[in-house]
């Protein structure tokens, strides 16, 4: 058996070739037993550059046969070794076949094909992207070779009576003894990373939906029989998501049938495999009592994600892993505007830019910082990061924003039909957006190949006398590695004026003949500009980069009136969360340095939210964020020298101001938001969420109130309301709340899903005794260590939230991690390698947990065996 391990060689961008072989069609056969699968291939080849030998990635498995134009080769004939099978002395156009044997029951990496749960209920699946397919068969395992598939499944009927692969069945019969088959064909090329199959016992709910096109389509969700009951949601919103990109971005479906099967073993959210979607069951499973609102919310993104990947990734794919934004990035940015369109605008905008502040900024700020578009990579299961993802959608929006939504509308429309069924770069991205609205979009190339955060300065001046208001806007980027000296950004500042009495002001650039909207878009794109607006009749507060219109810093010299004006006032949504968020950001700061907030910056902050708390007409979601606090990590971002206790007992200091001085109103609203009923609605969810924030603070202005924790946690019909109220007596009343945890894992004992929110909820707590307790956990009989959603659960809440206990000042959380991430990496290496991220921002912090921070990572650098995902990870952190 032919396997690779260890670290990888580095990649570069600058040394991507075309392959040097094409394959045009792919047959595949499966003999499919999970101890010993048999995989034949027939692949169709045509040599493209002459002399170039023919080799294929091909790892983990036994070769059996080896046959080019129906002639078995004999073993002098070829070699199978480091992960490859080269084949010397075929040229022109060939049919290679080969024939191997894997074994999906050992296979724990969650990559190629493997099996999904245990004894009699499991069944076999695959994950290819990114590099998973050369695990299966030999094969040309790169983005860029796309090929068209014919697929035969072979099982037995009683063990494996479903059979999937993608595009459309169009045979299947008995076999005897006991077997049968399936016949696949997918007519639309496409790269190995979206092969897809799935055998097992799976039950099934069905709908169709009818397209723009005239298509009937056949929709099945597969799970197994214990959790079928809870796929209806995630039906209702794949036909949303379907109807939603026929009308937004004018996308149809093109296949006869559309598959998404549910699974508890995988180390991603879900993957967008042509036809055959697979979704990690916690992305994909939805009922009241066994999902929250923000659950029910993530199912609606995922599916619509994975779904809308069908054009911007499948129909069009990235010409190479360096791409990789060029599918992900764009397909964020349509998810967010599906939810955005379909729920909550607002809401999805602030949680979207608190994940981008949490993990993007912190990761351009450390040691694994990295361009959308890297110059390089070692193993390309690192890159699938928040640069990546989040920081790649932020850039789309930015396009969006300067061409304008008909405009993008049109450039999307050139990009599809002109690379259809092709594997594509940035540069083909921004040349079809740009030729599609007569502009040069080149400008755009280095927010794709620039690492780190720009800083934007503002800085305005009123003239009282000529009635202008002169807007001054500076910015720069720090150094990242690799990258010491930054370029000017092109950086769209969406702005309005507000006046505190009558609102937005309508606007007039110098040199303009009248006043226009009250809102526009200004295009920084030099190291610094400055606008004079006119007819501004008294000194205005600016409110900047509205709807966070690009993922930048703002330094903005803003007073505290200013920001509680924009806070009452702003008619951007985005910006009002954004002005109270300044604010509650200068309080701690204020309070880290001198051990209490300003009083009258708190008494005027708390006014404001005070009078929002009174406006009944304002979004209910909205004002639950204007009264949550920035976690401990973003309140950290710009601190040099973290003290983790300190950055804690200023949080909390600050989040007890708040609860005592709003104490009244934060009971009425508690009071007021009850509901009798659960639905899943936008509105009521955000009566939820409301009632939730105010609960939490209310525990926090006086633990007496742990009595009204008790009794909402009795009286919930639903997950959402019942995790709330036992989050909040962990707090109050940890001894109380230790009891109703107990209870509340016996209540849900048949449920993963729900158990591996009991687990987050006690690895995030920050008392002394959390290690212990977490510890504890790992011998919980529902935790296992093979089982990603656990491990991430358990361990990646301890260490990726909660700041204070992993970074405990003698080093016991820190060792804790480690020899989790040691004993993970030996089963499933993605997981091992994501965990370790943790560690990233280890040189911020004080001497003492840095040294210890430092020797962890070395020590387990030091460990024999590693896998290249985490040995990668390791030396960029200690680099």
């Amino acid at each position: 058996m032919s396997s690779s391990s260890g670290a990888k060689p580095t990649r570069y961008l600058r040394d991507h070739r075309a392959p040097e072989w094409r394959i045009d069609a792919v047959a595949l056969e499966f003999d499919l037993d999970p101890a010993a699968t048999i995989v034949s291939a027939r692949l169709d080849l045509e040599q493209q550059v002459a002399g170039a030998v023919l080799c294929l990635d091909a790892c983990d498995m036994d070769l059996l046969e080896v046959r080019v134009d129906e002639r078995a080769l004999g073993r002098d004939e070829f070699s199978h070794a480091d992960g490859v099978l080269r084949v010397p002395g075929v040229q022109g156009r060939v049919r290679l076949a080969t024939r191997v044997r894997i074994a999906p029951a050992t296979n724990t990496t969650l990559q190629g094909l493997y099996t999904s749960g245990a004894g009699e209920h499991g069944f076999l699946i695959t994950q290819c992207e990114a590099e998973g397919f050369r695990h299966i068969t030999p094969f040309l395992d790169r983005p860029d070779v796309l090929a068209r598939y014919e697929v035969t499944l072979r099982a037995d009927r009683a063990r494996f009576p479903l059979l999937l692969a993608n595009g459309n069945c169009v045979e299947q019969g008995d076999l005897g003894d006991g077997r049968h088959q399936a016949r696949f064909i997918d007519p639309h090329p496409k790269p190995s990373y979206l092969f897809a199959l799935v055998a097992g016992a799976l039950d099934n709910i069905e709908d169709s939906f009818v397209t723009a096109e005239g298509r009937r389509v056949r929709l099945l969700i597969h799970a197994q029989a214990d959790v079928i009951d809870g796929c209806g949601w995630a039906m209702q919103c794949l036909k949303q998501a379907m109807r939603w990109d026929e009308q937004r971005f004018g996308r149809c479906y093109d296949l006869d049938v559309f598959h998404i099967v549910a699974t508890h073993d995988f180390a991603m959210g879900a993957m967008e495999n042509k036809g055959l979607n697979i979704f990690n069951a916690k992305y994909l499973l939805a009922s009241a009592d066994a999902a929250t609102d923000d659950d029910f919310r993530h199912v609606l993104a995922v599916v619509g994600h994975e779904y809308f990947h069908n054009w911007s990734g499948n129909r069009v794919t990235c010409r190479d892993w360096f791409q990789l934004s060029l599918k992900e990035g764009l397909t964020v940015y349509r998810e967010q505007e599906f939810e955005a369109d379909t729920a909550s605008r607002t809401l999805r905008r602030i949680d979207d830019v608190r994940l981008l502040w949490r993990a993007q900024f912190a990761e351009d700020a450390g040691p694994l910082a990295h361009p959308v578009r890297p110059a390089r990579y070692s193993e390309i299961n690192n890159f699938y990061t928040a640069t990546v993802y989040e920081k790649g959608a932020e850039i789309v929006r930015m396009l969006a924003t300067q061409l304008g939504r008909d405009g993008f509308r049109r450039g999307l429309d050139r990009y599809f039909s002109r690379h259809d069924g092709t594997a594509v770069t940035v540069e083909d991205f921004l040349a079809a957006l740009g030729e599609a609205n007569a502009v040069d979009l080149g400008p755009w190339l280095a927010w794709y190949a620039q690492a780190g955060t720009p800083t934007v300065q503002a800085r305005g001046h009123y003239d009282a006398a000529a009635r202008s208001y002169t807007l001054h806007l500076r910015q720069s980027t720090p150094p990242t590695p690799n990258q010491p000296d930054k370029q000017p950004l092109p950086i769209p500042v969406a702005l309005a004026l507000i006046d505190a009495t009558t609102g937005a002001l309508p606007l007039r650039l110098a040199g303009e003949a009248s006043a226009g909207a009250s809102e526009r878009v200004l295009l920084l794109d030099t190291a610094q500009a400055s606008w004079c607006f006119l007819d501004v009749p008294a000194e205005p507060v600016p409110s900047l980069l509205r709807g966070y219109s690009a993922p930048v810093r703002l330094d903005l010299d803003a007073t505290p009136d200013q920001r509680v004006a924009q806070l009452r006032h702003d008619s951007d949504g985005f910006n009002r969360w954004f002005a109270g968020d300044a604010i509650a950001r200068r309080l701690f700061a204020q309070t880290l340095a001198s051990g209490s907030p300003d009083p009258a910056t708190l008494q005027s902050w708390c006014s404001a939210l005070a009078a929002a708390l009174d406006e009944r007409e304002l979004d209910a979601a909205l004002m639950a964020e204007l009264l949550s606090l920035p976690d401990a990590h973003s309140l950290s971002g710009e601190l040099a020298d973290i003290d983790p206790e300190a950055v804690h007992a200023g949080r909390s200091a600050l989040e007890s101001a708040l609860a005592q001085q709003l104490h009244a109103r934060l009971r009425a609203r508690h009071q007021h938001n009850a509901t009798t009923a659960w639905s899943p609605a936008t509105a009521a969810a955000a009566q939820r969420r409301l009632r939730n924030a105010c609960l939490a603070l209310l525990v926090r202005a006086d633990p007496a109130h742990a009595a009204l924790a008790a009794s909402q946690y009795a009286q919930a019909d639903n997950l959402t309301d019942r995790l709330a109220a036992l989050a909040a007596l962990l707090h109050a009343d940890p001894v109380r709340g230790a009891a109703l945890a107990d209870e509340f894992a016996s209540r849900h004992a048949n449920n993963a899903l729900v158990l591996d929110k009991w687990f987050a909820l006690q690895a995030a707590q920050t008392t002394p005794a959390a290690l212990a307790r977490v510890t504890e956990l790992t011998s919980h009989a529902a935790f296992h260590w093979s089982n990603p959603n656990k491990v991430y659960a358990l361990v990646g809440t301890l260490a990726q939230r909660n700041q204070r206990v992993f970074h405990r000042a003698d080093g016991a959380g820190y060792r804790f991690v480690a020899a989790a991430i040691a004993r993970v990496d030996a089963l499933t290496p993605q997981v091992a390698a994501r965990l370790a991220t943790a560690f990233g921002a280890w040189r911020r912090y004080e001497p003492g947990r840095r040294a210890l921070m430092q020797q962890e990572l070395a020590t387990l650098r030091a460990k024999s065996g590693l896998s290249a995902d985490l040995c990668d990870i390791l030396e960029r952190l200690l680099a």
